[in-house]
């Protein structure tokens, strides 16, 4: 069954579709075609670069996992404010078995706090597999919650202790389709699949009960816990999961509070170190986000205050780890620059200004009810340029370039304040130029240091990435007229959906500023 679309900033992995926006010069940037971003095509080409081979096998202890299609791929990023971009398989439902156990461990620290769920289980890595029979030896803990024996236990801690196996179960149910966004159903086929086969978890339920580390019955135990496993997800479900983790809890399209943000912080403090199994170690070492996988082929991962990714692929490893989703997560980990340990420049807003340039004959026209002229819509920024924040730029730009009643016909990109920029951010914004040029716009980009590649040691222009010009400063609009657009922060609130001053809600209106140096 294929999910219903959860909201129209996921429509084609470009971004949100905008509506409604009226004829004020504020509301005025670019002309012509929507800029499409090249978010989405950067994904296929980490896909595609995975894809070269497709080692591993199925999980062949579960007979529907071991008979799904093990082609099928898909990776999905999401921002924290909302904005999901996918290629491949994002809408394919798969179960989210072992995923299950990072949201799950977030609803019993949720509903009893972290002192009463410590006291039962423990955070430390156990260097086994994830199905091992085994518990601390002093406390007869098990040793966290990402392994079955832990997660078993961590299921009957959520919702109060005298609550059924099914009223438990529909909690966790509903508790998972919140961190999603829509309503998640149990894969009746993969848990009857999965129940069948089930003799190592009923002999860890009934480990855990010989030392009176669960109370109920064994058996209705193991039954919850699988269906639990078998809730159907897609790669975009996990993504968005990602992201509320990284958003602090908060579901970044409906806006509700999932769980608190010290929640947060130990559920991803224990995927850090425990999500990956006994590849743990690798995984930190190597790609360096916290992270959990499951034995259906998903990976789900969570950047704090950036993003949530997630892939898909159904052939695993000897650890039960995707291979090619490990594969994906190492790409995006390595381009983007989201190992942990990576230690950025300190950050500041990327955007510097964002304002129009009207030539002296524009005042006139306009003056006379004519058709402007020669305008040019101009975008500053400044500071360390990485992928989430290149990410927003690009989204400005697609977002300026849908208003199609403008008679601004030129874009200008300046880059005199940015010192440094990330690799795939660089090829973000190189294509974004191209795309911006293909649309019809003259594109004049402010670069002097030459950040983004695009004239050669000769100061030849790079014929791969068109634009009109390269220059060294704004000295020839030293006379041109500058009108202020609005608030960045509204632009961003007002893309995202949320209330704010921002141009779409045809409130807003241009502000004269001084004239200043276009040299500034």
């Amino acid at each position: 069954m294929s999910p219903p679309v959860t909201d129209v900033r996921t429509v084609d992995g470009i971004g949100r579709k905008i509506d409604g926006c009226g004829p004020s010069r504020s509301n005025v940037a670019f002309k012509g075609a929507k800029m499409q971003t090249p978010v989405s095509d950067y994904l296929k080409s980490v896909m595609e670069f995975c894809s070269v081979d497709n080692p591993g096998q199925n999980a062949s202890y579960i007979p529907e996992l071991a008979n799904a299609d093990p082609d099928r791929i898909a990776v999905c990023i999401s921002t924290v404010d909302g904005f999901v971009y996918s290629s491949g398989d994002a809408d394919v439902e798969f179960s989210i078995q072992s995923i299950s156990k990072a949201f799950v461990y977030a609803l019993a620290l949720e509903d009893h706090g972290l002192q009463y769920v410590t006291q039962r289980v423990g955070v430390e890595p156990s260097g086994e597999a994830f199905n091992e029979l085994s518990l601390e030896s002093d406390t007869r803990r098990p040793l966290n919650p990402m392994i079955n024996a832990g997660a078993i236990l961590t299921h009957t801690l959520v919702g109060p202790p005298d609550i059924s196996e099914p009223e438990r179960l529909e909690l966790i149910r509903k508790g998972l389709s919140a961190f999603a966004g829509r309503e998640l159903q149990i894969d009746e086929k993969i848990y009857a699949s999965e129940m069948k086969e089930s003799y190592r978890n009923r002999a860890i339920a009934n480990m855990l009960r010989n030392y009176h580390v669960i109370s109920g019955e064994p058996l209705e135990v193991v039954d919850g816990y699988t269906r639990q496993c078998a809730i159907s997800v897609t790669c975009r479900d996990l993504a968005l999961m990602a992201a509320t983790l990284a958003n602090g809890g908060i579901q970044p399209i409906t806006g509700e509070r999932v769980c608190r943000p010290d929640v947060v912080r130990q559920v991803l403090s224990v995927m850090m170190t425990c999500g990956m199994y006994n590849g743990a170690g690798d995984w930190v070492s190597q790609i360096g986000f916290p992270a959990k996988s499951g034995v259906a082929g998903g990976i789900l991962g969570a950047l704090p205050g950036q993003l949530g990714i997630a892939t898909f692929s159904p052939r695993l490893d000897t650890h039960g780890n995707s291979v090619r989703g490990v594969r994906m997560c190492k790409k995006l980990s390595d381009d983007m620059g989201l190992h942990i340990m990576h230690a950025p420049e300190p950050s500041r807003s990327v955007v510097r200004r964002h304002y129009i340039l009207e030539s002296p004959e524009c005042a006139d026209a306009l003056a006379s009810g004519g058709k402007a002229q020669h305008t040019a819509g101009v975008l500053s920024l400044q500071g360390t340029i990485t992928f989430t924040s290149a990410e927003r730029v690009l989204r400005i730009l697609s977002r300026r370039s849908a208003l199609s009643n403008s008679s601004v016909d030129a874009v200008v990109v300046d880059l005199r304040q940015v010192y440094s920029i990330d690799g795939v951010a660089r090829k973000m914004i190189r294509e974004a130029i191209k795309r911006l040029s293909k649309a019809g716009f003259k594109v004049l980009v402010v670069d002097p240091e030459n950040l983004l590649d695009l004239v050669d040691d000769h100061n030849n222009p790079d014929a791969e990435c068109p634009c009109d010009a390269v220059i060294d400063d704004l000295s020839r609009f030293a006379d041109w007229h500058r009108v202020a657009l609005p608030d960045v922060s509204d632009e961003i609130k007002d893309i995202t959906g949320h209330e704010g001053t921002g141009a779409s809600n045809g409130k807003s209106k241009p502000k004269d500023i001084p004239k200043q140096s276009s040299h500034s």
